[in-house]
């Protein structure tokens, strides 16, 4: 599979492809096309994020995080989050792990 060849969502929505999957691990890559807020998360599991392309912009606990391509985060479990607005290619890499 090739990330860059991911089909995009619609608008509002995410897309989320897992690419390698354990018992402890799981790495996704996800499409996002928000221009209004999405799901507010509060996993399990950490989470690392990539911004492989594009910009972003999160909530984390509150604060807004500004992402450009290249920019990563550490979420650590139970730390609730959600993406605010992204750019219509926006394209990440997420390692979850527990």
């Amino acid at each position: 599979m090739n990330i860059y060849q991911i089909s995009n969502p619609k608008e509002g929505e995410e897309s989320f492809f897992t690419l390698y999957q354990t018992s402890t691990i799981k790495i996704e890559a996800i499409r996002s096309k928000l221009s209004a807020p999405g799901e507010m998360y509060d996993q399990k599991e950490d989470e690392w994020v990539v911004l492989v392309r594009g910009n972003a912009l999160l909530e984390v606990e509150g604060e807004e995080i500004p992402l450009s391509a290249g920019d990563s985060l550490h979420l650590k479990q139970r730390v609730r989050h959600r993406v605010l607005a992204t750019s219509d290619d926006a394209l990440w890499l997420a390692v979850f792990s527990s």
